[in-house]
């Protein structure tokens, strides 16, 4: 497969890795993640004030430098690499995603906020009971006169606790709609147990009880927000799996390096034959995912049966990638590999997230079962 970024991308790649390399200090980011707001806000800003990254992908008429999924893939790659815990792909890709689709003056303004730094958006959409179906879910929207009041309950929204805004998905007599929470105005009934994740992400679980909104939450037609949902789904897993690759070459290449170094009966340990097979495996995992990114990532744009084969092909392969390159990274370490001083530890708990994130691998390998046989 051919693919080559244009200039803009290049710079675009290397002027975020330059970035990162330089302000964005792994020791740092663990101390930041355990203690206080569990980020980086300053950093955030970077993003949108030096290196305009977080409307990368979003129009210029609200503020964005009018790229699509190819800067995205360079974005989320280069943030995977270096392990960066800011929730990009959860607030300037699948968030920002459902408010440019809706086309509401509310979302407009939220989008420019986005673009400047000064919002964060989490989707809250995955119920307990429901697991990968998003579509089955039990939280409501009633109508109250004008208002909307929300009753029902979501789990692990990831960046809820950071975020200005919610956007959260509930049943209408339509169908499934989308509302928009401003977290600023503090309202009634809302309650977030919120929780560091096993990958030092913040997540959320948010209660709504009779949570009451204006007419201009919701965002966009009533009761016909799930093609957009579902492409949100796919626009976020596409990303994290861009994500991933960039933390799957950042792992190999740390593993080499060590078995360069690290010596045993006289030798370093990369001239042994069998672990040379075993790094040969992890490279090959690697290749299959960049391959997998790039179909993905070129056809998040097609029709939605395309779109939705190619993403779930490519979080599929990167379930499996993430599982072996992350699992033989730490083998190969030994009992360093798992500790809080070394970074490989730091990366393998991140790939084991992502394998659940916007759907599990069972799930996407299901979905694409389904899609090949109709």
């Amino acid at each position: 497969m051919d693919f080559t970024l244009s200039h803009e991308q290049e710079l675009l790649r290397d002027g975020l890795n330059k970035f990162l390399a330089t302000r964005y200090e792994l020791e740092k980011s663990r101390t930041a993640v355990k203690t206080g707001a569990g980020w980086q806000p300053e950093i955030w800003r970077a993003f949108a004030d030096e290196l305009g990254i977080l409307g990368a992908a979003l129009p210029e008429e609200v503020g964005g430098i009018g790229g699509g999924p190819v800067e995205v893939m360079v974005i989320a790659e280069a943030l995977g690499h270096a392990l960066v815990v800011e929730p990009y792909v959860d607030a300037a890709v699948v968030a920002a995603g459902l408010l440019l689709r809706a086309e509401s003056t509310a979302g407009r303004e939220v989008l420019e906020g986005i673009c400047e730094g000064t919002a964060i958006v989490a989707l809250a959409a995955a119920e307990a009971e429901c697991g990968d179906n998003w579509r089955d879910i039990g939280t409501t929207a009633t109508r109250d006169g004008s208002d909307w009041v929300l009753t029902g309950a979501k789990t692990m929204a990831v960046a809820a606790p950071l975020a200005t805004h919610l956007i959260v998905t509930a049943k209408t007599p339509g169908g499934q709609s989308l509302f928009l929470v401003d977290l600023g105005e503090e309202p009634s009934g809302l309650t977030l147990h919120a929780y560091r994740t096993v990958d030092d992400r913040r997540a959320a679980d948010v209660v709504l009880d009779g949570v009451r909104l204006n007419a201009d939450a919701l965002l966009g037609d009533e009761g016909r927000a799930w093609p957009s949902i579902e492409t949100a789904r796919d626009e976020g897993a596409a990303a994290v799996c861009a994500e991933a690759v960039g933390c799957m070459r950042k792992v190999l290449a740390d593993t080499v390096e060590y078995a360069k170094q690290r010596r045993q009966f006289g030798q370093p340990i990369g001239g042994f034959q069998a672990l040379q097979h075993r790094m040969v495996d992890m490279h090959m995992e690697l290749e299959q995912s960049i391959a997998a990114v790039y179909l993905a990532i070129l056809n998040l744009e097609a029709e939605p049966a395309v779109r939705a084969k190619a993403v779930s092909a490519a979080k599929a392969t990167i379930g499996r990638a993430a599982r072996f390159i992350g699992q033989n990274a730490v083998q190969l370490h030994g009992g360093m590999g798992m500790t809080e001083e070394l970074a490989i530890g730091h990366y393998f708990k991140r790939l084991t997230a992502v394998q659940y994130e916007f759907g599990t691998t069972d799930h996407h390998v299901a979905r694409y079962a389904r899609l090949t046989t109709t």
